[in-house]
């Protein structure tokens, strides 16, 4: 079935217009609410946000369709999407909400919904709150005493903080480390810069000055170039790129170089396995993660599987195979000993920890292995996916041809925007190149 609102992580789209209205906000409270209303005990649910502009419209919708269907609202404010999931479970809500567009620019907002287990929604479940949407919810709508009631709780920051830091050994500091840490104007320019002080590090705080409309704008761990001069600047050892709602994050080296999300679970997966502690002695990533990090880990003795793109895909993989790593070649690491979804803050404390134990620089421990050429073209479109046209089914089938055994190619629509993404990667980089670039051209003129 044609899915109206939901992609592939929650709805999403351009603030006050379809489908992120506050009509359609305040709609998806009501469903959600109604969807997850189970038994006779008072119902709760867990509201944070990012710090766009359009959050306060959002919010304030979704706290009218949640009350009206008798469900209480604890307001979070400006908080990880980690966090977001981590307190449904610890307040024992029935349902966690998350207002964010993650990486995207202020202009879109978006709405993630969380299980009271601190689960994305499965198909199933976002499938029966968008059937409720369309539908009249009149008949759900609670009688005047069963109203619910709506307020902020002030003190989650900190459980949010002192839960990152229980994720590491006992008695870990780091003392004598420099940081700098970025967090792209976002949900975590609060709680990521406190943790990484209360734990002994050396902090440079950048992109923690929020004013709605600067979310990831040229910060963050989709514009790195800030980080890598302020690094450069103050002679930091590490540098953490963390995006808009803190659920993915980047690295950078004492000499400015990136390190993306595949050289990360590289780190961990090693690390763990040498401590005993990976499951399934291997890792879940997605079509888009480098050959060479597979290539890597077989050679260590350890296997990858491969899900679509979309942390939710990787979680659900994990939890059905028994896997405790996984992520994305984009900085979603999930890492289910501790998280229930990517977590960009304790991700990032887990590689501090190797770096702190090995007493090697960070250009030497999470720089693994070296990938693939791979090259990656976005193509924005408007109406209907140019993938349905036959001339762009064709050229896809000659692109795969011409990399057939020599290197991959994926082709996929954004579920969070109207592109196209076009990746190959092998071990000819003009191969590569080209045949990206040629697919890129016919998709562009199809649209």
């Amino acid at each position: 079935m044609t899915r109206r609102y939901f992609g592939t992580d929650g709805i999403r789209g351009q603030a006050n217009r379809f489908p992120m209205t506050a009509e359609i906000a305040m709609k998806t409270g009501m469903a959600a609410g109604t969807a997850f209303r189970r038994g006779s005990h008072r119902h709760r649910v867990v509201i944070g946000k990012d710090t766009r502009l359009s959050g306060y419209m959002i919010e304030n919708a979704l706290v009218a369709g949640f009350t009206s269907v008798g469900m209480d609202v604890f307001l979070l404010g400006p908080m990880p999407t980690p966090a977001v999931a981590m307190l449904t479970r610890s307040m024992r809500a029935d349902l966690g909400v998350m207002i964010s567009a993650s990486h995207n620019a202020f202009q879109d907002n978006g709405i993630k919904l969380f299980d009271p287990d601190g689960y994305k929604l499965s198909d199933e479940t976002e499938q029966q709150i968008e059937t409720l949407i369309g539908s009249d919810l009149s008949e759900y709508l609670a009688k005047p005493q069963a109203l619910g009631r709506a307020k902020r709780i002030d003190s989650t920051h900190a459980r949010y903080i002192e839960y990152a830091k229980r994720t590491l050994p006992r008695n870990m500091e780091f003392e004598g480390l420099r940081v700098v840490i970025d967090c792209a104007n976002g949900a975590a320019y609060k709680v990521a810069p406190e943790a990484l002080w209360e734990l002994g590090a050396d902090v440079v705080s950048i992109g923690v000055e929020p004013n709605g409309f600067n979310i990831n704008k040229e910060c963050g761990s989709t514009s790195t170039d800030a980080l890598v001069a302020k690094v450069h600047e103050v002679r930091a050892d590490i540098g953490i790129a963390l995006d808009g709602d803190a659920d993915r994050v980047i690295l950078v080296d004492e000499h400015g170089k990136v390190v993306d999300g595949d050289q990360l679970m590289a780190v961990v997966a090693q690390y763990l396995a040498e401590e005993g502690r990976l499951s399934r002695n291997g890792i879940v990533a997605t079509v888009m993660s480098n050959l060479g990090l597979e290539r890597y880990l077989n050679s260590i003795g350890l296997d990858m599987a491969r899900t679509p793109v979309g942390d939710r895909y990787v979680v659900e993989h994990m939890r059905e195979h028994g896997y405790n790593v996984g992520g994305e070649q984009s900085g979603h690491i999930v890492l289910s000993d501790f998280t229930t979804t990517g977590d960009g803050l304790v991700a990032a404390l887990q590689v501090l920890a190797v770096l702190k134990k090995s007493g090697k620089p960070v250009s030497e421990v999470c720089h693994r292995f070296e990938p693939l050429p791979q090259v990656l073209r976005n193509v924005r479109y408007t109406g209907a996916s140019p993938l349905k046209g036959k001339e762009v089914s064709a050229a896809i089938a000659d692109a795969e041809a011409r990399l057939k055994d020599v290197g991959r190619l994926v082709v996929r629509a954004s579920g969070t925007e109207p592109v196209i993404r076009v990746m190959a990667e092998g071990e000819d980089p003009d191969l590569v190149e080209s045949t990206v670039g040629e697919l890129a051209e016919v998709i562009e003129k199809s649209r």
